[in-house]
């Protein structure tokens, strides 16, 4: 049997072990309910945070774009020079890519066979015209008849014509400029055999350049039914190195008729080019800014693709976003023009677009559009 002292003796150190574990516990679920907490409400703090997001409506805008255009740049005056008779190209007086004057001497063709049929047929008119102040004087005695008198006068005009013509195949042996402007490779050198019709060199005027480019049907209807106030026949031109030129200008006619392979109509605009950069051949991008009324706009930013679909995000009257494709009609610096799929009265997602999910309901921070298309690069008429 066991002593009540000695009970007592062997239970009384348990009390305080415990006791001890006892406190333990209950110092310890208070600093790890404390920390749960925290933590839940940290989560639901960041959970709200994320879960705010900037929020606009399309806007109505009158604005411009510049539409672009491919061209082909052409020399106002770009011909060939041909060899108009035949022989041995004498002398080369102008070399490769020189600028020359209206009437400058460019090549010289061997003259000799061309001398000598000019000599002959001088000679040939003097000898002519000797012989009718015979008959002109054997006429006014009346021992010849008028008209003997009037084959010796029609003998003399047929050898002044034989003389005008070896004159001209004389000078045929020079050949010169036609305008001011710029040769281009020549084809023979010195001393080659010419044909007549050969092609020597091309000279070309870049003072002034055309700029040929198409329209498509639609364009060209919208470019000829605009308000003549808007109508604006000014045209900038984007060199393929991606400067533009120093020069304005302008669209200068517009062919009769379109194009029925490509359903296009070409355009022509003229532009100065008093530092002869532009050459012949050359291409380009003629720039024309094209008026709108009314345009829908939203920033890009807000947008996202799908499938080569540009979508946005909506909220609804219920803060809930729902994603809606929408066809754009134009692209501008960081702005979008709408054609169809949203009106002004729309809300659309701003900013958070890869972090929101479809049908999430957020809160919305709504901020103008003006606001928002101030601080972007938008073109403003």
């Amino acid at each position: 049997m066991i002593s009540t002292s000695n009970f007592h003796h062997s239970v009384a150190p348990l009390y305080p072990i415990i006791y001890i574990k006892m406190k333990k516990l209950i110092i310890l679920f208070p600093v790890l309910s404390f920390a749960l907490f925290t933590s839940c409400n940290q989560k639901k703090e960041e959970k709200v945070e994320m879960s705010k997001y900037t929020v606009t409506n399309p806007v109505i805008k009158d604005t411009v774009f510049t539409k672009e255009y491919i061209a082909q740049i052409q020399s106002v005056q770009n011909v060939e020079i041909r060899a108009q008779e035949k022989g041995y190209l004498e002398t080369l007086h102008v070399d490769e890519g020189q600028s020359v004057k209206s009437g400058q001497l460019l090549f010289s063709i061997m003259p000799k066979l061309y001398e000598a049929d000019y000599l002959k047929a001088k000679a040939d008119a003097r000898m002519t015209e000797i012989e009718y102040q015979n008959v002109k004087t054997l006429s006014d005695k009346n021992i010849v008849s008028k008209s003997e008198l009037a084959m010796a006068r029609a003998k003399v005009d047929e050898a002044n014509a034989e003389l005008s013509l070896a004159q001209t195949h004389l000078s045929f042996t020079k050949i010169k400029a036609p305008f001011d402007g710029t040769i281009d490779r020549i084809q023979f050198k010195k001393g080659s055999l010419i044909d007549d019709g050969t092609v020597l060199t091309k000279i070309s005027n870049n003072k002034e350049i055309y700029a040929y480019f198409n329209m498509s049907e639609v364009e060209y209807l919208d470019y000829k039914t605009r308000n003549k106030s808007d109508i604006n026949n000014q045209a900038g031109l984007l060199l393929s190195n991606g400067t533009k030129h120093n020069h304005q200008g302008y669209i200068e006619t517009i062919e009769s008729e379109f194009d029925n392979n490509t359903g296009n109509i070409a355009f022509r605009a003229k532009f100065p080019n008093p530092e002869l950069l532009l050459k012949n051949g050359e291409t380009g991008k003629v720039q024309l800014v094209v008026p709108i009324k009314n345009a829908l706009l939203i920033p890009q930013k807000s947008t996202f693709e799908i499938q080569d679909k540009i979508f946005v995000y909506v909220v609804d009257k219920d803060n809930v976003v729902k994603s809606r494709n929408i066809v754009v009609k134009q692209r501008l610096p960081n702005v979008y023009i709408i054609q169809s799929g949203l009106v002004s009265t729309d809300k659309i997602l701003v900013d958070g677009i890869q972090a929101v999910k479809e049908d999430e309901k957020i809160i919305p921070k709504f901020i103008t559009s003006d606001k928002i298309l101030n601080s972007l690069e938008l073109i403003k008429q």
